[in-house]
């Protein structure tokens, strides 16, 4: 295997954990305001605190490796992302700092405050949004390049069919990652009130998710035709993930095992997350950065792949022990402490 591939490969795979840690975080955002406006807080609110007060400090460190790493591994992506995501970035951020004042605001006493809690459960749906339009952007045709000017082509991108079709499927994979973790996660915690609640929230967004990836490979084939025939040529990876969704579904629908049924919901992500990245290569930006056109010098790719595989095992025995100290604590997952 190439220095190059080992390089987007990490990246991919900490791009993984963020879509699934993120998910979890951006959704029961979502669904701590809807308890409230459905007057249920008091059945769901103790549950979503007990895994948002550890976890939500931790979530961004996967983004931060990735965009590290990717300016890292291949500079050329600074010069043409940077122009490109100046605006739907900018949202990103200033999104993500509302998200966060929610947790400061929350310290000083206006944590009950539905106003707050409706920014947190709304930056929670539109900062997938607003960030899965870098995926839309690699695809090409929303950058004018002459002269060695780039030029973001706004209209282009807010008009395009697949670019909306990205952003419906960004939204409902949040809100089915979220409230199928969530109905284990209440399970564990022999909450059954919240349980029934989420298990149907995951039921409930299973099929949209499903069908949402649909448009987005429909959306794709007139967008892209490169890129469809390529993943057209993978579909055995495409097939698996809709096995472990069919699966995941069917254990939740029976209300048993739901924590391989969470397991099947990441394998279902992690086969069509996988097989979106290796359809879309050599390509990082349609048609202007390729993997092999735009890596670094191979000392520093040496060292950076070196560097971020040694933060990979750090980070994955970080959220276990997490996870074991916390989260899944006999005590502290029921409330005890």
């Amino acid at each position: 295997m190439s220095l190059e591939l080992i390089g987007i490969t990490v990246l991919w795979i900490f791009l993984y954990g963020y879509l699934i840690v993120a998910s979890i975080d951006f959704g029961a955002g979502f669904f701590a305001y809807y308890a409230r406006v459905s007057k249920q807080e008091h059945i769901m609110s103790q549950l979503i605190n007990r895994y948002l007060s550890p976890v939500w400090e931790v979530t961004n460190v996967f983004f931060v490796f990735f965009f590290v790493g990717l300016i890292g591994f291949f500079p050329d992506t600074a010069y043409y992302f940077g122009t490109a995501l100046l605006i739907p970035g900018s949202v990103g951020i200033i999104l993500l700092a509302i998200r966060g004042a929610f947790y400061a605001f929350g310290n000083y006493g206006s944590k009950n405050s539905t106003f707050f809690l409706f920014l947190y459960g709304a930056t929670g749906l539109l900062i997938p949004a607003a960030l899965s339009t870098a995926l839309t952007i690699s695809e090409g045709g929303f950058l004018d390049v002459s002269d060695n000017n780039v030029v973001f082509l706004a209209k282009e991108l807010f008009t395009s069919p697949y670019s909306w079709s990205v952003v419906v499927l960004a939204i409902v994979s949040v809100l089915y990652i979220s409230a199928s973790f969530l109905t284990y996660y209440a399970d564990r915690a022999e909450d059954m009130e919240s349980r029934g609640i989420m298990r149907k929230f995951s039921l409930l967004w299973s099929a949209p998710t499903i069908v949402a990836s649909l448009m987005v490979f429909v959306a794709l084939r007139e967008h892209n035709p490169e890129h469809f025939q390529n993943a057209i040529d993978i579909w055995w990876m495409f097939g698996l993930s809709l096995v472990f969704f069919m699966i995941a579904t069917f254990l939740v629908y029976q209300k048993k095992m739901f924590g391989i049924g969470f397991i099947m919901v990441m394998l279902q992500f992690f086969f069509a997350f996988f097989g979106y990245g290796a359809s879309h290569l050599p390509y990082i930006l349609y048609p202007y950065i390729t993997i092999e056109g735009s890596v670094v010098n191979e000392t520093m790719g040496t060292a950076l792949v070196v560097v971020f595989i040694a933060g990979l095992l750090l980070l994955i025995p970080s959220l276990y022990l997490l996870m074991r100290l916390f989260l899944f604590d006999a005590d502290y997952i029921k409330g005890k402490k």
